[in-house]
């Protein structure tokens, strides 16, 4: 059986980890050990907060709508409901994003949310 040398492959393989951990701290950047841990502690955080992610940026968005409902006299969980009584159906994000950039509008759905309920 032929002979296979490794070590082509072995350095391009620690080279492109070394490469990944530029801009690390302390030897995280430069042993190879300590850079392979390094990511694969990074990799889990990055795997983790990219559904982290979606879980905070919901709760930004509900924290946007209840003020904005606070500010016409009603909760978020009784807009919400009328919103869904009068078949609205937009999602929080971009009610959040009219309740900061139109409040116009935004006092527009809380009286269509306000009717629905109260009927």
């Amino acid at each position: 059986m032929s002979r296979v040398k490794r070590s082509v492959h072995a350095k391009k393989k620690r080279r492109a980890t070394l490469e990944r951990t530029k801009g690390y701290r302390g030897q995280a950047k430069s042993s190879y050990k300590r850079a392979k841990e390094a990511l694969l502690k990074a990799d889990s955080y990055a795997y983790r907060d990219r559904r982290n992610k979606k879980r905070d940026f919901r709760r930004l968005w509900i924290q946007r709508i209840n003020a904005a409902a606070r500010r016409e006299g009603m909760t978020y969980a009784t807009f919400m409901h009328g919103l869904k009584l009068a078949g609205v159906e937009l999602d929080r994000k971009v009610l959040a994003d009219i309740a900061v950039r139109d409040p116009e509008t935004f006092r527009r759905f809380a009286d269509t949310a306000r009717e629905a309920a109260a009927a």
